[in-house]
């Protein structure tokens, strides 16, 4: 060839080279995900300079291990077997050494290991090998006077490439060398970025956690346990109104919380060291309801022998909790507005005005837009109430709660009975989630009260709870509702079994076996046959 020809040829190798690296470099910069930016280089280098089995591997900061991080065109299982010591064979010794080492031909080179087994003898035969350190700077303070800072560049990687071997590898190989230290720097380049954003990311993802989390206390409502979204609107709504005058009219099934909300509002209110009284309005007949709220002189009917106080001016300046409020006459809802919108009573058989310095809390389950339609309750008396409405969600809208109630619950319930009950089940927890829950938390509470005292060990399971937990529907049907053979049960409770005793044994299959008295023959035929993954239940010490 001669000098024109090479010159040629050589420009056109550098057209090449630039080409490629725009592309790398293109693709490092697009991408986020630091394996899949790794594994387009690779890709980049076999498509554009024909260099195969590209590979990358990273020092794990933990084993202080090399692991193949990408390879080109391997399988998993070849890329776990990729595993070196630093110093062992010639990807460790690079990464070790920290300088780059080309090897003719792969099958005269005792040190290459071989380790994925990606390439066969005849491969090794017709190959070169060529591998240059991944170098990270790594700022560090000088000990002189002026405290300069100094940057060192510490090996973190390797990246390494075959090339099918030729005659003239010589002149090749310096060429693939050069090439590749510019491509390692540009991966080293990419690496820090990518990690730099994604420590940045994880660092706003961690105070964004953390503020939601103090937002979530700040709001949260003394006694009253929640962190589903409904609950977390609930309590920044009575967080909100709390401290102010406002009616507040509390919305929601029976055995919801409501009475809770009520005491909150107040305890958190600047009526706190005033008495909060509550009526159960449902609780009363009409005549009686009357004299309870606004009181009676001595004289005003029979059997009233002495003057008496009623609970409008018991609350006086605090609050007064008006439950079931949608069980109340007509009669007394007109006298129940006059109160609210004068802010001005007399008792039953009295003259004397008695101002009512307090602040009204009302609660129902009833349908109060319903009740007005139908004439039952006075729509006056409604817009009155309905000043700040706060609905409080069913139990099963709120599912995500439903543990940490139960967990609370048999806390609670254990000290009271002086038991030593640990945890729940995975069979009735399973059982708890999937209950429809008509009473609400007011339910769940009994229910763990009831499997609190007839639990004699240290888990509850399905069996201390109640039967109507325990329906068809819950426990012994299929997904499509049709019931399940002797077989099928038997396998699901054989199933529960396994889980507990692996949750018991953090994942260990050989402990799991000695816990349940069994062998570890029959434990692990038992998992591979019902699909259980021993990893789920294997806690990971490194990240508590």
């Amino acid at each position: 060839m001669n000098p024109d020809q090479t010159a040629w040829a050589d420009q056109e190798l550098a057209i090449q080279d630039i080409a490629c690296l725009y592309e790398i470099t293109r693709n490092l910069a697009a991408i986020s995900d630091l394996r899949e930016a790794l594994d387009s280089v690779v890709q980049v280098l076999a498509k554009m300079k024909k260099m195969e089995n590209g590979t990358v591997t990273i020092v794990n900061p933990l084993t202080k291990e090399l692991e193949i991080e990408v390879a080109c065109g391997s399988t998993p299982i070849a890329r776990k077997k990729g595993r070196y010591k630093l110093g062992e064979g010639i990807t460790g010794r690079v990464v070790a050494v920290g300088e780059p080492v080309i090897v003719p031909q792969i099958a005269e080179e005792p040190l290459f290991l071989n380790r994925t087994g990606m390439r066969s003898e005849e491969q090794k035969q017709k190959s070169s090998f060529i591998c240059v350190p991944i170098k990270a700077a790594i700022e560090t303070l000088e000990d002189g006077p002026d405290g300069q800072v100094q940057a060192e560049s510490l090996a973190i990687g390797a990246l390494s490439v075959d090339r099918c071997y030729e005659q003239d590898f010589g002149l090749q190989s310096e060429r693939d060398l050069r090439f590749l230290t510019i491509v390692s720097a540009l991966i080293a380049q990419a690496a820090h970025r990518i990690q730099t954003v994604n420590r940045e990311k994880e660092l706003l993802r961690r105070e964004n956690q953390q503020l939601r989390q103090e937002l979530a206390a700040k709001n949260r409502i003394n006694g009253i346990l929640g962190n589903s979204s409904r609950m977390q609107e609930v309590f920044t709504l009575a967080q909100r109104v709390a401290n102010s005058n406002a009616t507040v009219l509390l919305r929601g099934e029976s055995g919801t919380g409501k009475s809770m909300v009520a005491k909150a509002l107040h305890h958190n209110s600047g009526r706190a060291k005033k008495p909060f009284v509550v009526v159960n309005c449902s609780a009363l007949p009409e005549t009686l309801l009357e004299s309870e709220l606004f009181g009676h002189e001595r004289g005003a009917f029979t059997g009233a022998v002495e003057r008496k106080a009623g609970r409008f001016e018991q609350a006086q300046g605090g609050t007064l909790f008006l439950d079931e409020i949608g069980e109340i006459s007509t009669a007394v809802q007109v006298k129940l507005l006059n109160v609210i919108q004068e802010r001005v009573f007399q008792r039953l058989g009295g003259t004397e005005p008695i101002k009512a310095n307090i602040r009204l809390v009302a609660a129902t389950n009833r349908d109060l837009e319903a009740a007005v339609r139908e004439g039952k309750f006075r729509e006056d008396l409604y817009y009155r109430l309905n000043v700040f409405p706060i609905y409080l969600p069913p139990l099963r809208e709120r599912r995500t709660d439903i543990l940490l109630l139960a967990e609370h619950f048999l806390e609670q319930y254990s000290q009271e009975n002086n038991k030593k009950i640990e945890r729940i089940s995975t069979s009735a927890i399973d059982l708890l989630i999937k209950y429809h829950w008509p009473g609400n938390v007011r339910e769940l509470q009994n229910c763990m009260e009831r499997a609190v005292l007839i639990c004699d060990s240290s888990t509850i399971t399905s069996v201390h709870l109640p039967p109507t937990l325990q329906s068809a529907e819950s426990v012994s049907t299929r997904s499509s509702g049709q019931p399940l053979s002797f077989g099928q049960a038997v396998e699901n409770f054989e199933r529960d079994l396994i889980i507990e005793a692996l949750k018991q044994c953090n994942g260990n299959q050989t402990k799991a076996a000695e816990y349940l008295e069994t062998s570890l023959r029959i434990i692990n035929y038992k998992i591979h046959n019902y699909g259980v993954d021993p990893r789920q239940y294997k806690v990971n010490l490194s990240s508590i």
